[in-house]
């Protein structure tokens, strides 16, 4: 599929106009410069053609900006990877030296250039944009990313310059999604970057680096599946800026869309509050989870460190503690194989199918020979047990008294379920039914 690349310096109005060509609100947008970091990839589809878009970061040079090395360079990629190139600039500002260095870099790329300029709202604005022909790249597209207007010029120029391709299907739609959370600063970038082997996200020391959950498409060493890096997610009470307001909500609904949650915390901070709270999303939204604790390298130990400190996680994770725990140091690569292998198995257990026939045979003589309390005289009798079409595994025990099941019972039930079939690492559903 081809690839459409929107560059340009900062707060012009990128994100603003790849939430409008993918038809969603992706991209964080705010007034402020220099809200996007990361690449940012979404689909977009006009008169029957359908093709990706990536939003960059604004491009700057000589800022005081920390992250200014890393998103020109992020830029820079996204140039080498785009069949089309959407060079975004701004009409009242007028040319400045930022936009005469991105337009010398796309002259040298040898790419499709389309040159739009953004914030013509008036017909007064129209005579700002003549200016632009002087970067000497050709035709200008006058459009306001805001408000939609010329927006569909500028795509029909941009289809006119695609490269031709035969007719195409998503071919990630059906891989498993799995996404990596944490609070912020407990390596998540980082890891993404070492399982891709690339830099494929802004790693930064400061907190909060990352603001969008960025995917991307892993296909080594046998694992095949869609990773997910997300912002950190903090207490309600931290949030300060609207910014990471933002952030934090992309990061709750990518949980809400993965199959499998890397959730990483900090082997030196050990399991907070906090942490709780991402693993309480985590197990309402049920998905499956895999436990990584990081910078492992930077915590004191002796003979029994490791032994404790696992006890002392499951504990605080009851009743749903099991859960693959893997001690890694991201920066050192260590046991990172480890976390693939682990979300792997997570998601063969979590996505599996069990006969009915298989569960009837395991369960019954179980449930026969430890049958629910009775309630008021009255004895329940469960008929027969099979899973329900859900895309989490949900289990339906169909009996005469359903309303005499209680919870404890129900743990029992599950226990039970962990017990004899691979459930590790997935969140277990009981429904209990009129026989």
């Amino acid at each position: 599929m081809s690839l459409v690349a929107i560059v340009g310096r900062p707060n012009v109005g990128k994100s603003t106009l790849f939430n409008r060509l993918v038809g969603a609100r992706q991209a964080i947008v705010d007034d402020t410069a220099g809200v996007t970091r990361d690449r940012h990839y979404g689909r977009c589809e006009w008169c029957g053609r359908e093709f990706s878009v990536v939003d960059t970061g604004g491009y700057t040079s000589n800022s005081d900006d920390v992250f200014e090395t890393a998103i020109r360079s992020q830029v820079q990629i996204a140039i080498d990877e785009a069949d089309v190139v959407l060079f975004m600039v701004e009409a009242a500002t007028g040319i400045t030296d930022y936009d005469a260095e991105i337009a010398d870099i796309l002259r040298r790329s040898r790419k499709p250039v389309i040159l739009c300029v953004n914030k013509v709202d008036t017909g007064e604005k129209m005579y700002d944009a003549y200016q632009f022909y002087s970067l000497g790249l050709g035709e200008i597209y006058s459009i306001s990313a805001a408000n939609g207007s010329g927006t569909g010029d500028l795509l029909d120029a941009v289809v006119a310059v695609l490269p031709e391709e035969g007719e195409t299907v998503d071919p990630y739609a059906d891989l498993p999604r799995i996404t990596i959370v944490g609070k912020p600063n407990v390596g998540k970038s980082s890891l993404t970057n070492a399982l891709l082997g690339t830099e494929r996200n802004i790693v930064t020391p400061v907190a909060g680096t990352t603001r969008d959950s960025i995917e991307s498409h892993y296909n080594k060493f046998g694992h095949e599946f869609m990773l997910v890096d997300t912002a950190g997610i903090r207490r309600k009470t931290k949030v300060n800026e609207d910014l990471e307001f933002y952030s934090v909500m992309r990061s709750i609904r990518a949980i809400e869309h993965s199959d499998v949650c890397i959730m990483m915390i900090d082997a030196t901070t050990g399991m907070e509050a906090q942490d709780m709270n991402i693993f309480s999303l985590i197990v309402r939204n049920r998905k499956g989870c895999v436990l990584v604790v990081n910078k492992w390298d930077l915590f004191i130990k002796d003979s029994n460190t490791l032994k404790e400190y696992t006890e002392a996680l499951r504990s605080r994770l009851a009743p749903f503690d099991d859960v693959p725990i893997i001690f890694t140091s991201v920066v050192k690569m260590q046991r990172i194989q480890d976390v693939l292998n682990a979300a792997a198995e997570v998601y063969a257990n979590y996505s599996q199918k069990i006969p009915t026939a298989r569960l009837n045979e395991v369960l019954l003589p179980i449930i026969e020979e430890t049958p629910p309390p009775a309630w008021k005289g009255k004895y329940v009798k469960v008929k027969y047990i099979t899973q329900l079409p859900t895309k989490f595994p949900a289990f339906a025990f169909f009996c005469n008294l359903p309303q005499y099941i209680k919870d404890p019972y129900k743990r029992f039930l599950e226990n039970q379920l962990r017990k004899n079939f691979s459930l590790t690492g997935c969140p277990v559903q009981i429904y209990c039914r009129q026989k």
